[in-house]
């Protein structure tokens, strides 16, 4: 596969600024629409773009733990965000929990954030297993 100089410099400075915006879309998402979802998607679309131009082999080097990894760690981390109200609150499963507490940035941070950045890890990892198998094969 043959890439241009364009794109392989392109794919260098679009990496990181996709990365950031991909944490801000997280961030912002437990306030409003978007979140974990489309930030794991625009994270997922920075490291398929960066494969593209400069193959698979140097984006796996980018990457600190294997895709597959990221779904077990994500689905626990929702999964408990969504189960701290019953054990330690005596609520349903999911209700919302708030700190009284404002983070520099952040504000009050809740179990919605948690959950969030469950389903970022698990959006992340499923959609780049998914790519990285599909490009070995092929």
């Amino acid at each position: 596969m043959r890439t241009t100089i364009i794109l392989k410099t392109a794919s260098n400075y679009l990496l990181p600024v996709l990365l950031v915006f991909s944490i801000f879309i997280l961030l912002r998402g437990h306030y409003l629409p978007g979140g974990g979802f489309v930030g794991g998607l625009i994270a997922s679309i920075a490291f398929i773009l960066h494969s593209f131009a400069n193959g698979l082999e140097k984006t796996k080097e980018l990457l600190i733990v294997h895709p597959g990894f990221l779904l077990p760690v994500g689905l626990a981390i929702s999964f408990m965000a969504g189960l701290a109200p019953v054990v330690f609150f005596d609520m349903p499963f999911m209700t919302g929990l708030w700190s009284h507490d404002t983070v520099a940035i952040l504000g009050s941070v809740g179990s919605a954030l948690f959950f969030d950045i469950g389903v970022y890890l698990v959006v992340n990892g499923v959609t780049l297993t998914i790519i990285f198998t599909i490009s070995e094969s092929a």
